[in-house]
């Protein structure tokens, strides 16, 4: 999810490039760096933070980097710590190479490397791709196209390479797989960039990359192959204005960070399934089945949505791990006075992994103490104090209302619970081979739970004018009924509640009439949806306005007993409550709009909590 930009042509290469990364720096936040070749070869120049620290530090020695041809990142850390060592462009030799993506096979590879003689001065993936690409130019004596190819079949993973070879300044290299890439045609010069923005000031003419094209890219030409084939991409004009394309040519970021939910929730489970193995595998799990046999209690931590999102943990830890788990408000857990061991594990979750009531809850722990994160952020507080942490690969989130990195939080909290069933000996691989199986073909399910964008907007019309509203589901679809009320309370300032559908009886209902719209999250299941399709009947006689929201094959009459009905793709049980999350994120979405609000930044709220 960081930000990219190339440029070869006849203009100074560097304000381009550092003009581009500043349209693409909501895509990353924590270093930067521009590599250029100049009369005297590839100068190369990183920082540690904001784009601006870059701008400095290029701006004192400007005369280095005159150059046509460049390349130039923003980071948003995925592999290594934010560092400057651990800032792209990374240099091997003749290269230097920036990269999306997570390369799943880097050990591997970094140990073949080393025999052969590579020195590594980085934490990250990436560096073993420049130092591949230099070994295969320099050792083997392949051209830089033949030596793009075979680097990309050494990789399992995601990628989108850009890389300038010392030896061939009149081109870049570009490979793309699960990660995206455009370049951008004018004449006489071409920019390369992993999103529009970065291009438009130049040119609306864009060739977009398809997964498995390996190209270079000429001032004048760009010769492109897939599987060994030349093709031909066809270009396509740009006609969003500036603005717009920063959010992909949706009106919102949130809107936008909606509709990544697809692959980035293929990015939190991407080289962490193993199939062949009936395996899950978390690298930065360092918990041994002894360990995990001896955890009795854990302790889940989090905040706002993270809270959440640590409820539907608990339901996944204790049904495959068969461990006892507690959710905790952050805020509150911090003041209490616990007397914890080795035998209670802290989980806490965390999008920015700053959140200071998390962090203060974690430190109380002790270093007896267990302790485990879930985490948007590979350099953040919570991920260099946790032991153990599972990210979830969600890219930068703008809009302050969380969406993919709730649901990614959700995948992340799944692949913790059957790691640790894994070695607490409470399920076998056949379960994980279809958990597995599952997994991979929830981001298709998610998109075609997007398909429901345009209903959400029509039921959003006839409920905009509501001064309040009840959401209500059992099971694990509990505490996504209390984030789908979150979610309308922050964006839209409409008063709403969350509850377990059996509660209703017991006080909440006495708020029902004619009045009130009531959501209500009929879960497909054998135990579950028949009893809340009884709440859902008790509501309606009391004359509420109701919203179903299920993902039940035979859906009955139910038209006849809702105001609404949306239906979704059912997968399994267990990842319901993922796809449940799409509409309830899109009613919040499209109410706030209707309402004239400020979708991406609510008031009153900060996207980081990073005081008490």
């Amino acid at each position: 999810m960081c930000g990219i930009v190339g440029y070869i042509g006849n203009k100074e290469a560097l304000p381009i490039i550092i003009g581009g990364l500043q349209k693409l720096e909501y895509r990353g936040y924590d270093s930067a760096g521009v590599a250029v070749h100049t009369a005297s070869g590839i100068k190369v120049k990183r920082a540690l933070g904001k784009l601006e620290e870059l701008r400095k530090a290029v701006s004192q020695n400007g005369q280095e980097f005159r150059g046509t041809l460049g390349i130039g990142h923003t980071r948003w850390a995925t592999h290594g710590r934010p560092s400057e060592n651990n800032a792209h462009p990374h240099s091997a030799g003749r290269v230097s190479l920036i990269h999306n993506g997570i390369i799943e096979n880097y050990g591997v590879l970094r140990e073949e490397l080393k025999k052969k003689g590579c020195v590594f001065e980085s934490d990250t993936d990436t560096e073993i791709a420049a130092h591949l690409l230099n070994f295969y130019l320099e050792k083997e004596s392949l051209k830089p196209f033949e030596a793009l190819k075979k680097l990309c079949s050494r990789i399992i993973g995601s990628y989108a390479f850009l890389a300038i070879d010392g030896q061939n300044p009149d081109r870049i290299l570009v490979a793309k797989n699960s990660t995206p890439i455009i370049i951008g045609i004018s004449d006489e010069e071409k920019f390369v960039a992993s999103d529009i923005p970065a291009v438009l000031e130049h040119t609306r003419d864009v060739l977009i990359l398809e997964d498995g094209d390996v190209a270079e890219v000429y001032k004048n030409r760009i010769y492109i192959e897939n599987k060994d084939e030349e093709v031909n991409r066809e270009v396509e004009r740009i006609t969003w204005d500036p603005v717009t394309a920063q959010k992909g040519g949706y009106k919102h970021f949130m809107l936008k960070e909606i509709f990544e939910q697809p692959g980035v929730i293929a990015e939190t489970f991407r080289g962490r399934l193993n199939l062949e193995d009936e395996k899950i595998t978390l690298p930065e799990m360092q918990l041994t089945s002894e360990q995990v046999k001896d955890i009795k209690r854990i302790i889940i931590l989090g905040c706002g949505t993270a809270w959440h999102a640590a409820l539907v943990t608990k339901f996944y830890i204790e049904k495959y791990a068969q461990i006892p788990c507690e959710v905790d408000y952050s805020s509150e857990y911090r003041y209490r006075d616990l007397v914890l061991d080795k035998s209670t594990m802290l989980l806490a979750i965390s999008q920015s992994g700053e959140t200071a009531d998390t962090l203060a809850a974690l430190e109380k722990a002790g270093a007896n103490v267990r302790t485990a994160a879930i985490c948007n952020c590979v350099g953040s507080s919570l991920a260099r104090k946790a032991k153990n942490i599972v990210f979830t690969h969600a890219g930068p989130e703008i809009s302050v209302a969380s969406t993919k990195a709730f649901t990614t939080q959700l995948i992340a909290g799944y692949l913790m619970a059957l790691f640790l069933g894994q070695k607490n000996g409470t399920i076998n691989n056949g379960v994980v081979a279809e958990k597995i199986r599952d997994l991979i073909t929830l981001p298709s399910a998610i998109d075609e739970a997007l398909k429901v964008n345009s209903l959400i907007e029509d039921v959003s019309r006839d409920f905009r004018s509501a001064s309040d509203f009840l959401y209500i589901g059992r099971g694990l679809c509990y505490p996504i009924a209390l984030e789908g009320a979150l979610k309308l309370k922050e964006i839209s300032y409409i008063h709403a509640e969350g509850y377990p559908a059996g509660e209703m009886k017991h006080g909440p209902i006495a708020l029902i009439d004619e009045n009130m719209p009531v959501v209500v999250l009929l879960q497909k299941s054998t135990a579950l949806y028949p009893k809340t399709l009884s709440n859902l009947r008790e509501v309606e006689s009391r004359g509420a306005r109701l919203i179903a929201i299920t993902d039940q094959d035979e859906t009955g009459d139910l038209h006849d007993h809702t105001q609404a009905l949306i239906k979704l793709p059912h997968i399994s049980e267990d990842l319901s409550p993922v796809i449940f999350c799409i509409p309830l994120q899109l009613l919040s979405y499209h109410i706030a709009v209707l309402n004239g609000t400020d979708v991406d930044l609510p008031r009153n709220l900060a996207k980081s909590v990073t005081v008490e």
